[in-house]
């Protein structure tokens, strides 16, 4: 019987760890699988010979299974590796393999978001061109949503959910306040603005917040936000703005990227502070009381407002992974195929990897109001069914029990 190693890869979710469950529940399961090894810190670990044995931790006692689906961030830990190409260097390709050999790995899952399924690409082009015998699937998480070849990613539900509540929470202290204010709240989002957008979900029947939307799929203007901050402020006195990470203007050019700040492995730019850049813009031209506010790392794994849904879409696309590798799909993530919007219904698919690496889904324009700083409830009905239901949580002395990640702790 053959082996199978999984491999968690770039920034955490609160789900993504649900996925893993569900891998390696159905691996351990599977009759085609002997041992499921699990490589710390990505591909990195596994080029590192950093690899742990996961049926003998989670085989005797599937109940801790049940506490990993709750566990955010990466039980594996992670990575942000560029494997190169290897028509110039096969190098690390060779001592991948090697170890897969080694090891008798036949199925290798890489959970990840769009630089991670540039390795599954790599790999599998590799695999198939040295016709060596390992089965390479990708499945997806990002709290970004911006992966191709399935209708959402796991990781975003949970993500969305936090952003919304968080939104709702920060209108209810600026609300308290007598005085003329403008509170401007920085979201994740470099590219493809699903995350900011999500703030939308706050509003209700007595909150209109944010009032002001901004996205990067269309060019910022200081002058437009500058107006509409005006006329907003005509009927009222504390206005909430939602703004990604990542808004450009019409050049191009990202509002908040750091003049001397180097690109990262991925070529992706490094971005500082677009709150903060408004915070001062505004500070100047309306001589209100002005805050910005950073989620930063927080809305990427707050478990404790988490998706239910996603939760369990996430343990799926862990366990179709498995049946597809097994039946001998190779080269695939697997995907999310939404089939009804009202009521939401969905299947688990896949899709060929030359369709998802190094690409990504943006929102389409049709959906935003750039003009006005909003975006169309069609987006909003979208969002909406990926952030219900409450997951369980244990707890202990008043805080959530997570499982132990000493095995992370010990190598920093």
């Amino acid at each position: 019987m053959s082996n199978c190693l999984i491999a968690q890869s770039g920034g955490p979710t609160s789900v993504i760890n649900a996925s893993l469950s569900g891998v390696i529940d159905s691996a351990i399961e599977s009759p085609n699988i002997h041992t499921v090894y699990g490589a710390i810190n990505g591909i990195q670990g596994v080029l590192n010979h950093n690899i742990i044995n996961l049926t003998s931790i989670f085989a005797p006692s599937k109940s801790k299974l049940e506490v990993l689906k709750t566990t955010p961030s990466m039980f594996l830990g992670s990575c942000r590796y560029k494997l190169p190409d290897f028509t110039e260097d096969e190098t690390e390709y060779k001592l991948i393999f090697d170890i897969f050999e080694r090891k008798k790995i036949e199925y290798f899952f890489y959970i990840g978001g769009n630089d991670s399924m540039d390795t599954v690409l790599k790999l599998s082009k590799y695999a198939k061109i040295k016709n060596k015998n390992v089965k390479i699937i990708g499945i997806p998480k990002t709290i970004d949503n911006d992966l191709f070849g399935t209708d959402h990613t796991p990781g975003f539900g949970s993500a969305a959910k936090f952003v919304a509540t968080t939104m709702l929470e920060i209108s209810y202290d600026t609300y308290i306040y007598d005085i003329p204010s403008v509170t401007i709240v920085e979201i994740m989002g470099r590219n493809a603005g699903w995350l900011t957008a999500s703030a939308a979900l706050a509003r209700n029947e007595y909150n209109s917040s944010p009032d002001l939307i901004y996205l990067p799929e269309v060019p910022f203007s200081i002058y437009d936000f500058l107006s509409n901050l005006k006329r907003i402020q005509k009927t009222k006195k504390n206005i909430i703005v939602a703004v990604s990470e990542g808004i450009k203007d019409k050049d191009g050019n990202y509002i908040s990227a750091s003049e001397n700040a180097l690109d990262d492995s991925f070529g992706h730019a490094k971005l500082s502070g677009t709150g903060k850049t408004l915070e001062h813009i505004v500070s100047k031209s309306l001589g209100c009381k002005v805050r910005s506010i950073e989620l930063n790392v927080l809305q990427r794994s707050a478990m404790h407002s988490a998706s239910l849904q996603d939760i369990n879409e996430a343990c799926e696309v862990g366990n179709k992974a498995v049946e597809y590798a097994v039946d001998g799909y190779t080269g695939q993530m697997v995907s999310i195929i939404r089939t009804s919007h009202n009521p939401y219904k969905y299947q688990i698919d896949c899709v060929d990897i030359e369709k998802v690496a190094n690409k990504e889904k943006l929102i389409p324009t049709e959906w935003i109001h750039a003009e006005n700083g909003d975006i169309t409830n069609e987006l909003i009905e979208y969002i909406s069914p990926l952030t219900f239901g409450q997951p369980n949580i244990q707890y202990k002395n008043g805080l959530p029990v997570y499982l132990d990640i000493r095995h992370l702790i010990s190598n920093n």
